[in-house]
């Protein structure tokens, strides 16, 4: 195989070890075995930097890879790549280790590398993608209160859209104290729904005990501590964004995308769109390409291709 890169390094990553496979112009073929510390990454570093290496190329092994990459990345040129992409290249030998087999087809230029954006694009990321698990917390939070009431025979989302909205959580929060006055709350409800009183009224006629209500206030704790910490995370957001600026508001610019999309966006693909030649490329690395499965003259039925994301 013809040799494009001087001097590489192949890695064989797992959970507490590294396998380094070092090949090269003016090298000698060597494999070491370093621990994943970071004083042990550390003297891998200083290992690769000695001998000159230029390139490293490493399997996406769960999440392993990650501390090693935040180490190297500012050394090296690495590249991050798909083990089944590795496994397909034909020529390997049963007694080559995976290591010298990444160093060989790294050396060769037959991998290609996943996409990884900048570390200021991947906290970015980090952040939003906690914030959207933090929203699906309050919704999973939302249903077990609508699961309590249930059970109490409680049928306020029979009667009103959003259990949640502004006269929905005036009735919880009346219904767990210790002596309701639904008659008063009932009263006090302006809008739309207040032709449904009557209605409204009958539909609180259930059993909320002690038991029940406790439930419902860890519940509703619970959520007011998750909307406080989505506060702090989206003015840790803001920060993070203030370097793409223009990108943002021009984002906001496309129907249908608000701050959160616009935000969501940047911290999923970054700014520089040179990383995807064509718009393609970009929706088959979002995994909104459909595959195209033919074969003999003849379409086979097509599944979704998924992109590997990072």
């Amino acid at each position: 195989m013809e040799i494009i890169i001087k001097r590489g390094c192949g890695l064989d990553v797992h959970k507490e070890t590294v396998l380094a496979c070092v090949m090269g112009e003016g090298i000698k073929k060597e494999i070491k075995t370093f621990g994943t510390f970071t004083r042990e990454l550390e003297e891998l570093k200083k290992w690769l930097k000695e001998l000159g290496v230029t390139h490293i190329a490493l399997e996406s092994t769960g999440i392993y890879w990650k501390p090693i990459y935040n180490i190297l990345e500012d050394s090296f040129e690495i590249l991050l790549v798909n083990a089944r992409h590795i496994k397909n290249v034909p020529g390997r030998k049963t007694d080559v280790c995976d290591s010298e087999w990444i160093c060989k087809l790294l050396r060769s230029g037959l991998l290609q590398g996943s996409f990884i954006p900048p570390k200021d694009i991947r906290e970015l990321r980090d952040l939003t993608r906690y914030r959207r698990k933090l929203i699906e917390n309050i919704s999973s939070e939302r249903n077990r209160i609508e699961k309590v009431l249930q059970d109490g025979n409680i049928k306020l989302s029979s009667v009103i859209s959003d259990n949640f909205g502004v006269n929905g959580n005036k009735i919880i929060k009346e219904l767990i104290k210790d002596e309701p006055e639904i008659e008063e709350i009932v009263k006090g409800i302006k809008g739309k729904l207040k032709g449904k009183k009557d209605l409204i009224k009958d539909a609180l006629e259930g059993q909320i005990d002690t038991h029940r209500k406790f439930m419902i206030k860890a519940s509703l704790e619970h959520i007011n501590s998750l909307k406080n910490l989505i506060e702090e995370i989206d003015k840790e957001i803001d920060k993070k964004l203030e370097k793409y600026r223009e990108e943002y508001e021009l984002l906001q610019g496309i129907p249908g995308v608000k701050e959160v999309g616009a935000s969501t966006i940047i911290a999923e693909i970054g700014v520089n769109m040179e990383k995807f030649p064509t718009q393609e490329h970009l929706s088959s690395w979002a995994g909104m390409s459909p595959g195209n499965n033919e074969s003999a003259g003849k379409k086979k039925r097509q599944t979704r291709h998924m992109g590997i994301k990072h």
